[in-house]
């Protein structure tokens, strides 16, 4: 056991944690909490969360996490290394890409060329044609149209005794103005951030559909306001997309473990991150429409 495993073991058990309360706590799987007391690294699932789930660990049990890190930082493993042997596996498989793009390239650009060539004469064509076809016309010749008078028949007099009657005129009708109403748009107040967490305010909409893009390994959980799980919390691999509808319980607290590598959309509106920290929370509040 090294020397950070058994300082977070102590203050784990002079908080009197078991493992288990430690995992229902953090979220991490027991296994891994055990290789941190242990230090052994080799079973977590990259050496980014190494240092994730120490900070979780140290943070549930009451310690400084930044001043741990630091303080152990030459037993805890870089991630350094790991990022440059991944990119010099994934090089070949690029060049590879980029060289058939090129050649797909270099095959298609005659049949562009062609094809444009074409298109511009035609278009030459038909201005020249045009043009012919209006300088050929001839001039027409404007003839005189004649002006007819309306003939008004002379007023009639009035009968004896009586008083002539005006001409009922016709009333046109009023066309009511039809006003369109404006229609409503969502709001996200900007976020206040509180420590880890960051709160904002959803308005403007009666639905609340959340959608998280994962671009990396990274850890996800969606709760409610009592605290219960809405999606299974665990790491999400690239690719993977965690989509929950959280309308009817107007909120949700959503927990990242490496913020970086998910993009979160609300109603298909993406939502901007104040803050730019590894591990956040972020609470979402619905203010539905009255």
């Amino acid at each position: 056991m090294t020397e950070l495993g058994t300082r977070l073991k102590e203050a784990r058990l002079s908080k009197g944690y078991s493992l288990d309360d430690l995992q229902e706590i953090t979220k991490i799987q027991k296994r891994y909490l055990v290789g941190i007391e242990e230090g052994n690294y080799s079973i977590m699932p990259g050496t980014f969360y190494v240092r994730a789930f120490i900070k979780q660990y140290a943070e549930a049990v009451g310690l400084d996490a930044d001043e741990i890190l630091d303080e152990f930082k030459k037993e805890i493993p870089h991630q350094q290394k790991e990022e440059v042997a991944q990119s010099i596996s994934q090089s070949p498989s690029r060049r590879k890409l980029n060289t058939r793009s090129t050649n797909r390239l270099l095959e298609t650009m005659p049949k562009i060329i062609v094809g444009l060539f074409i298109v511009v004469s035609l278009v030459a064509f038909w201005f020249l044609y045009q043009k012919k076809m209006a300088s050929d016309l001839p001039e027409e010749v404007e003839e005189d149209t004649a002006v007819e008078y309306e003939q008004v028949p002379p007023p009639t007099e009035p009968a004896a005794g009586g008083e002539e009657k005006p001409a009922e005129e016709a009333e046109e009708p009023v066309e009511e103005e039809v006003v369109e109403e404006p229609t409503p748009t969502q709001t996200i107040s900007q976020g206040v951030a509180d420590g880890e967490t960051t709160s904002y305010t959803l308005s403007g909409t009666n639905a609340m559909n959340i959608r998280i893009e994962v671009s990396g390994d990274t850890w996800v959980g969606i709760r409610n306001a009592e605290g219960s799980e809405q999606v299974e919390d665990r790491v999400y691999t690239a690719g993977e997309v965690v989509q929950f509808d959280a309308t009817a319980n107007a909120y949700a607290r959503i927990r990242l473990g490496n913020a970086n590598n998910t993009k979160v959309f609300i109603n298909d509106e993406p939502l901007q991150f104040v803050q730019t920290i590894t591990t956040q929370n972020i609470i979402i509040t619905l203010q539905p429409e009255e």
